[in-house]
C-alpha cells in the first residue's frame, strides 16, 4: 500500500507537500515525483507502466495550466488516477477542464482546483476498502471534523 504523488514542475511541490502530509496522518508511505506530460514524456510514461510493479496502489497526480499528467498517466496505468488542477493562468480554470474531460475509457478522479488535500483523502479511502485499520482510521478523522460545529451561544 504505497502512493506516487506526482507534479508537473517543481514550483508545485508545495501541493504534493500537503497531500504527502495528509497520507502521513493515515501512515500511508508516499513516495514524491517531478514528471511532466511535456518535457519528460518518456519518463512520465515510463513510470506509470512501471508503478503497479514498483508497489504503487494508486496515483496522485497534480498539474496546472495544460494539465495533461493525470491523463497521460492513466492512460499508461490501470491503477486509480486522482487528478489535482492547480491554479496558475486562468486561475486553474483551464487545468481543471484539462483534468475532468477525460474521454470515455481513461477515467482520472478528478478533485477541486488545488485540491490535493482532498486528493489524499479521496485516497485514503480508496485503501480503506481493503484495510480495515485505515478504515478506522477514516472514521475517527470524520468524526472529528464534526467538532466545533452545532449550535453556538453568542
Amino acid at each position: 500500500m504505497k502512493v506516487a504523488i506526482l507534479v508537473g514542475s517543481e514550483t508545485d511541490l508545495n501541493h504534493a507537500r500537503a497531500a504527502a502530509e495528509v497520507l502521513a496522518q493515515f501512515e500511508v508511505p508516499c513516495e514524491v515525483y517531478v514528471l511532466s506530460a511535456h518535457r519528460t514524456p518518456i519518463e512520465t510514461i515510463q513510470f506509470a507502466r512501471d508503478a503497479e510493479r514498483n508497489g504503487f496502489s494508486l496515483i496522485i497526480a497534480m498539474a496546472g495550466k495544460a494539465a495533461h499528467l493525470p491523463g497521460v498517466v492513466a492512460a499508461n496505468t490501470i491503477l486509480p488516477v486522482i487528478g489535482v488542477p492547480l491554479s496558475a493562468s486562468l486561475n486553474g480554470f483551464d487545468a481543471l477542464l484539462s483534468v475532468a474531460q477525460m474521454p470515455t475509457g481513461v477515467p482520472v478522479a478528478c478533485m477541486a482546483i488545488d485540491g490535493a488535500k482532498n486528493a489524499a483523502l479521496f485516497a485514503v479511502s480508496i485503501l480503506a476498502l481493503n484495510n480495515a485499520d485505515l478504515k478506522q482510521k477514516l472514521l475517527l478523522y470524520r468524526e472529528s471534523l464534526k467538532k466545533g460545529s452545532g449550535k453556538k451561544d453568542l
